[in-house]
């Protein structure tokens, strides 16, 4: 009897402790329905940075928190514009306009997704794209603002060129897959001072042969060349593009104050063909940030003066398989920290390697006049050649990072002595003091021996000319004012 009495005391007890339990779980699970009920948010405005009209911008998020004691359901999540909305939103997984009866478990949260394209407009410079997100929780509302800047632009998808074309400078360019100016009626683009052209992922321009290419900036006005993803988080990323390509048997191409920065290959110059002609004539310009190589040489024909060739995955500057080349205050210059570099920042080769036989060209000539070629890495230059080719270089008044032995090939130059430049992490190569071994060390006949470009001024239009020697480099030291 004692038994029967301490088990049916024991169900009760524990009846008692499972109906407690319910109890309390059910007033967990019951929705918080009071009018006082808010939601939290990380954000209060999700802010877009340029996006090009008919492209669709990166992603971003926000979360929405309930910071109370018991669930809560919010009514209804909608965009304040709806179906006419030009953002889109994706709320817990699921995309659309507008969703309803989301619960929020007590101290949880659940993401809000955004995306925004921007129709086109017949306005060239920026314009504003708003709308905003309305919750509704027991009647209360809140909402979450939504601000992109778009703008209109001419956009390439897989284009031939025929004849002759102009970019101008009122629209951006935007480049998908590939534009090429082809080989009939000797094609050429012209691209005027000041236009802006944003790459996509693995875009090129492409110049066909007999093609041409002149991209004509300004001091006052250079032409940019960069990857379509205009948010802050990009401004330092390489490899968001393709590259520029010269093809074989190209003319007459020229590169004035461009900044090229981002790609995979900053311009691919391919061989001479049979013009005596310049391949490429590039001055003025910043070649930068480049996944692979900044210029790419392929016997071919390349004239540089006040420009810069910085801070590449691989090679600044790589002249292969012979060619004739003339770089005159030139600042190649590698820096490069997004990942381990072996390579150096200039090579020059006159043969390459096609199924286990050496095909060799000759290096006719490599000149480096009044140059800085220096870097993080122990050895900035590499010399690579082949018996059965010529290969003829000579560097004159040069600051060379490099333990060679140039056997003649060199005249009056500084080896292994830091230029001091100002912040070349971040692409700034003028020189930092008048301590620096580039000042006054630059040779006038260069300058004064250069017929096809007047080398007197730097690339900031600064004199090269008004003191006792020039400097090295692309860049003329200026005393900084007090």
């Amino acid at each position: 009897m004692s038994r029967e009495k301490n088990f049916f005391r024991s169900s009760i007890l524990l009846a008692i402790i499972f109906t407690i339990g319910l109890i309390s779980c059910e007033k967990k699970d019951v929705i918080d329905d009071s009018t006082d009920v808010k939601l939290s948010f990380s954000m209060d405005t999700v802010m877009f940075d340029t996006v090009f009209s008919t492209l669709g911008s990166v992603t971003r998020d926000f979360r929405i928190y309930n910071n109370n004691d018991r669930p809560i359901e919010i009514s209804s999540i909608s965009l304040a514009r709806g179906a006419q909305s030009q953002f889109r939103i994706n709320v817990d997984g699921v995309s659309g306009t507008d969703f309803s009866e989301i619960k929020i478990y007590p101290n949880d949260s659940l993401y809000v997704f955004v995306r925004v394209t921007i129709d086109p407009t017949e306005e060239n410079l920026p314009f504003v794209c708003q709308d905003s997100i309305i919750f509704e929780t027991n009647t209360n509302i809140q909402d979450v603002d939504l601000v992109a800047w778009g703008q209109n632009a001419n956009f390439y998808h897989n284009v031939l060129l025929r004849g002759n074309h102009t970019w101008t400078a009122d629209k951006p360019h935007v480049v998908y897959g590939y534009v090429i100016v082809d080989d009939t009626l000797n094609s050429s683009l012209t691209i005027e001072p000041g236009a802006q052209i944003y790459m996509h992922q693995d875009a090129i321009i492409a110049v066909d042969s007999s093609a041409c290419l002149k991209m004509n900036g300004s001091y006052e006005n250079p032409i940019t060349v960069q990857g379509d993803r205009l948010e802050s988080w990009y401004d330092d990323i390489p490899g968001q593009w393709g590259m520029i390509w010269l093809a074989s048997g190209s003319v007459e191409n020229e590169i004035n104050y461009a900044i090229i920065r981002n790609g995979t290959v900053g311009v691919r110059v391919d061989t001479l063909g049979a013009s005596n002609e310049a391949t490429l004539k590039i001055n003025n310009s910043i070649i930068d940030n480049m996944q692979g190589y900044g210029i790419f040489g392929q016997g071919s024909k390349i004239v540089a003066r006040n420009s810069v060739f910085s801070n590449c995955g691989t090679h600044a500057v790589i002249l292969s398989i012979g060619g004739d080349y003339d770089f005159r205050h030139c600042t190649i210059g590698n820096y490069w920290n997004q990942s381990a570099r072996e390579s150096s920042s200039l090579v020059l080769n006159n043969f390459y390697i096609y199924n286990n036989d050496t095909i060799a060209r000759d290096l006719e000539h490599a000149y480096f006049g009044n140059c800085i070629i220096y870097g993080n890495a122990d050895e900035e230059l590499t010399l690579s050649k082949t018996v059965q080719s010529d290969f003829n270089y000579f560097f004159e008044n040069c600051i060379v990072k490099s333990s060679k032995h140039f056997n003649g090939n060199a005249f009056d130059n500084c080896f292994n002595k830091d230029p001091f430049f100002v912040d070349p992490l971040n692409y700034d190569y003028r020189i930092d003091t008048i301590l620096s071994p580039a000042v006054d060390a630059g040779s006038i006949d260069i300058i004064n021996n250069t017929t096809d470009f007047n080398l007197s001024v730097d690339y900031d239009n600064n004199s090269r000319v008004s003191d006792e020697a020039p400097d090295l480099g692309a860049y003329e030291f200026i005393p900084k004012e007090e």
